[in-house]
């Protein structure tokens, strides 16, 4: 599908990569791999045409279609979101929108004032090819579409009305990683896609793309999405890229096995090197060994260069010890939030202790971020109260403190507006544990990486001691390694945090205390994050069909109340689905029968007899046209009604 062939990439002389090249097939499902600022989005930027590559050449199909999906940085308005995730589909809305004014100029040839049976032919011509094109690609429910997409990803009924601009910056990239999947190019291209997803959304992704027709490229840090999707990865390493086969984790045990064969055959190498130097300086000046000395020159000479990357350098930091603080922390008292008339927290209590272990989790939309700032003192609130403890102090970590940097100012100015009483020296052996040396203190934050901009975030972070780190979703933009760092980090810290996260493998080591939001309400869970979820698993199990709560009383009392309610429930559905059937029902008859009218009036066109009679010509024109006029029609009907069935048998 495509091919890259000796691409190559410098920035003031340092290269990226040199004489790169891979092929990408179609339906491949790749991950790039490798260190931050090996040139993963670049690459991913070049295939796409954005970026231009300084030699080499890229060949692809030239029925390719590429969409691509930044790390960040995106934003829309002026449109609701159901208008805005509908702009996937522009080419066919003007389908639609010139069927309409064909329809209309049909109507005025067939009136008794039009008398053109050439041009009416060419109307319903161009009609045909138009609807063709729209029921291949599915054009006539393109909302249902819409919205399936949306819904997926953590969208909500009532967001679909929404003007875009009132999103925040993680659910505008869920805004644009909607359009892409309905757009659905050839090739997709995803730069750290699961960021912005909580764990709910993270799973439907994972299974849409898992079958998902076209290739898609993948650039990611989370290891566990990669396993499950992946069946290719590629290294970008030293400016070449190695490709292994199969998913994230049989990359790492083929990386560590080539390595092994790599080191030994480096040191096979350095043997013969040694080897044969002692040879040459030992027999160079006897006549009688010339021809060996010259014939072991040459050899080195030939001798193939063996290359091994070399040990990535990590950030090394621990957060400083924290200030002594009461028993209780942080508490909450009958807490209320609003955004106009959309109630996020109703009357929420609890309280933070010193060595809480908090892991706060909840779909997108149930106020975790919310919750979090006002914890944090950087949200209001209507009711209730937020009351720190003895000799609290707190740091916060916010979800978009990437966006939050000053973009013209220098890491080192960055860090010295949070402390000014801390010389540069110090301030640049900070920027040092989190990889900014020498001229790096002096680069202007609108040029960093993601990566590069979130351990700036957790260098201004630890310039001040607290006792309560309040951190939301802090492995954002962070590689493999950094983020291991910062969850060994975090277990060495002895005082108490609140962590939104959706990564299961960075909390598991690190929680003690789950907190739940869901529907305006907060619930807490002793234990890490494995037994919450096994919990909800058993509670989920032991829900009843209905999803009501269960009852108390005997386990024989249960037992007769389910059956009841369950027939309840299925007789409640009945009633409800049996008018909305019948009407199916109906409309599939009449689809069928003016199914097959139009097939007989299309073998009529296909037979040459037909032609000799211009009359009867104009006759199956025009009956055509009312047909296929009524078939759109009961389509939009049919498609309406089955949406109805389809979401009270959801419900």
């Amino acid at each position: 599908m495509i091919s890259l062939q000796n691409i190559s990439k410098q920035y003031s002389g340092k290269y990226l990569f040199k004489d790169l090249s891979l092929h990408i097939e179609d339906g491949n499902k790749i991950a790039f791999v490798g260190r931050n600022g090996t040139g993963k989005s670049t690459l991913m930027k070049i295939i796409l045409g954005e970026v231009e590559a300084d030699s080499g050449k890229i060949i692809q199909s030239r029925f390719n279609s590429v969409g691509y999906l930044p790390q960040d940085s995106v934003y829309h308005t002026g449109r609701t979101l159901l208008e805005e995730a509908a702009t996937a589909f522009d080419d066919l809305n003007q389908l639609h929108e010139r069927i309409r004014e064909i329809s209309d100029k049909i109507s005025a040839i067939t009136s008794p004032q039009g008398d053109n049976s050439t041009e009416l032919q060419n109307f319903i011509d161009e009609m045909g090819q138009a609807q063709g094109i729209l029921e291949h690609r599915e054009g006539y429910n393109i909302e249902i579409r819409v919205k399936q997409i949306l819904s997926g990803l953590g969208f909500n009924e009532k967001d679909m009305s929404r003007m875009t601009e009132e999103f925040s910056g993680g659910w505008q990239m869920r805004i644009a990683l909607a359009k892409l999947l309905l757009r659905e190019p050839t090739i997709l291209l995803l730069d750290e896609p699961t960021n912005h997803l909580d764990m709910e959304s993270l799973e439907w992704i994972e299974g849409y793309l898992k079958s998902y027709r076209g290739s898609i490229v993948l650039v990611s840090h989370d290891s566990r999405f990669l396993d499950n999707l992946v069946e290719r990865v590629i290294e970008i390493s030293m400016g070449k890229a190695t490709e292994y086969t199969g998913n994230y984790s049989s990359y790492l045990i083929q990386k560590t096995q080539r390595l092994e064969m790599l080191q030994s055959s480096l040191r096979n190498r350095q043997r013969m090197i040694d080897s044969t130097t002692r040879f040459i300086e030992r027999f160079r000046y006897k006549n009688t060994k010339a021809k060996q000395v010259q014939s072991r020159i040459r050899k080195l000479e030939k001798m193939e260069h063996i290359e091994i990357d070399k040990e990535e350098s990590s950030i090394f930091f621990d957060f400083p010890d924290p200030p002594r603080a009461g028993r209780v922390v942080m508490e909450i008292e009958n807490l209320t939030k609003s955004y106009s008339n959309n109630m996020v927290l109703e009357k929420i209590s609890f309280i933070i202790e010193r060595g809480d272990k908090i892991a706060l989790l909840g779909v997108n939309g149930s106020g975790k971020s919310t919750l979090a700032r006002i914890i944090a003192d950087v949200d209001t609130f209507q009711g209730g109260f937020r009351k720190p403890g003895h000799n609290a102090v707190i740091s916060y970590y916010a979800q978009n403190i990437v966006e939050e940097l000053d973009p013209d100012k220098t890491t080192l100015q960055t860090l010295d507006a949070v402390a000014p009483l801390k010389s540069p020296g110090e301030l640049r052996t900070l920027l040092g544990c989190f990889l900014f040396k020498d001229d790096d203190v002096f680069k202007p934050v609108s040029v960093l990486s993601g990566g590069e901009k979130s351990r700036l975030a957790l260098a201004k972070m630890i310039l001040k001691p607290a006792n309560l780190l309040i951190m939301d979703e802090p492995t954002n933009h962070l590689d493999t390694q950094s983020k291991a760092i910062l969850q060994r980090s975090l277990k060495r810290f002895s005082g108490a945090y609140v962590i939104v996260s959706h990564d299961r493998d960075f909390l598991a080591p690190l929680i003690n205390k789950v907190a739940v939001l869901k529907d305006n309400d907060l619930s807490i869970y002793h234990g890490n994050v494995d037994d919450y979820l096994d919990k909800y698993h058993r509670e989920q199990e032991e829900l009843p069909s209905g999803g009501d709560l269960p009852e108390s009383g005997t386990p024989l009392d249960i037992k007769k109340n389910r059956k009841r309610m369950e027939a309840e429930n299925r007789q409640s559905l009945y009633k409800k689905l049996k008018p909305l059937k019948a009407a199916l029902e109906k409309i599939e008859k009449e689809t069928a029968a003016y199914e097959k009218k139009k097939l007989e009036i299309e073998n009529s066109f296909s037979d040459q007899n037909t032609y000799k009679n211009e009359a009867l010509v104009q006759s199956l024109n025009i009956e055509y046209f009312q047909i296929t006029s009524r078939l759109d029609s009961l389509y939009d009907k049919w498609m309406a009604t089955e949406e109805k069935i389809g979401k009270i048998t959801a419900d």
